[in-house]
């Protein structure tokens, strides 16, 4: 694509979506090895692609056991999804830093405003200890955008942070504390206290950890422990560059380059237009990889455009957030 090609999906909208969509669909489907030879395997031409829905989506497994890069280009960040011991992990090549940096940057802002406006608090690994965790990599990063003094990673200093939640908020300062799912609810055991000034902002992550409980329980448990109305999550993956938000209904909402469809369970080249189904991903930002993924989680669309995560296919591996912390 040309340079500055993703200067351009910043600033798009629903009416050229579809365009930008299309435009990029062909570039991968002529220069991504991968994407073009799971297109000859199902004997899709891409000029009989007309509408961005119809575009097929990668499966994410490819990820896992291929190379899925659009062109030839040596990474400079190589993304890792946490995995169990001996198994396959995905990882993403990222040919250029600062289009991720600008991706997580302007779609957070979208929703929460300037990074600088908060004291943003990692219950995660620091940096240094998952290098290749995007989530990791993401929360470091608006960290040192935040440029509050007590920002940063505490997830083996619980006390610590207890500590120091509670002088941020005697002082009204408004933080944003983000962590895999089992850390908070561990946190909120040993340290619940009243939140006045806080986001808490869950990235999943269950499985192995601890007992399964669906999101509307987990919540609960949250908002007792903290006295708080709303608890936010956000919904990535290292397969993707962009990243959705729930500001507290379970409803997650797109930035305008990133587009969530609903794909039939049975047929996984249909496309459901209403109802529950398997999370089919755009995101623009995957210039240098596939901006279309097949995922393995169930959800289903909201009104308002947004979609609701249900949870795992059956039978789906075990990855992700919840395996951060080993």
């Amino acid at each position: 694509m040309e340079p500055g090609w993703f200067n351009s999906i910043l600033s798009i909208d629903n009416h050229s979506f579809g365009d930008a969509a299309l435009e990029l669909f062909r570039f991968q489907a002529r220069e991504n090895a991968v994407y073009r030879a799971y297109l000859d395997a199902l004997g899709i031409p891409p000029e009989s692609i007309r509408d961005f829905s119809s575009i097929p989506f990668l499966p994410i497994r490819f990820f896992k056991s291929h190379a899925v890069k659009t062109g030839d280009f040596k990474p400079a960040l190589v993304f890792e999804s946490s995995g169990t011991t001996g198994s396959n992990t995905s990882r993403h090549f990222v040919a250029d830093p600062e289009l991720y940096k600008r991706s997580f940057t302007h779609g957070f802002e979208g929703v929460y405003g300037s990074p600088a406006d908060y004291c943003i608090i990692g219950l995660l690994p620091s940096y240094l200890e998952r290098q290749h965790s995007s989530l990791v990599y993401m929360v470091d990063q608006l960290i040192r955008l935040s440029g509050h003094p007590d920002s940063g990673f505490y997830l083996d200093e619980t006390a610590q942070l207890a500590r120091k939640l509670e002088k941020l908020e005697q002082s009204g300062q408004k933080t944003i504390l983000i962590g895999v799912t089992y850390a908070l609810l561990d946190f909120a055991m040993q340290y619940p206290m009243k939140l006045q000034h806080t986001i808490l902002m869950e990235t999943g992550g269950m499985k192995g950890r601890r007992k399964e409980m669906i999101r509307e329980e987990v919540h609960q448990e949250l908002k007792d422990a903290f006295g708080i109305t709303w608890v936010h999550s956000e919904y990535g993956m290292t397969e993707l560059l962009s990243q959705a938000y729930s500001t507290g209904n379970g409803v997650f909402a797109c930035p305008p380059w990133m587009r969530v469809l609903m794909r039939d369970e049975e047929d996984p080249l249909a496309i459901r237009l209403e109802g529950a189904g398997i999370i089919n991903v755009i995101d623009l930002a995957n210039i240098d990889s596939c901006a279309f993924i097949a995922t393995e989680d169930a959800g289903k669309p909201a009104p308002d455009g947004g979609f609701e995560v249900l949870g795992r296919v059956d039978g789906s591996d075990l990855r992700g957030c919840s395996l951060l912390i080993v």
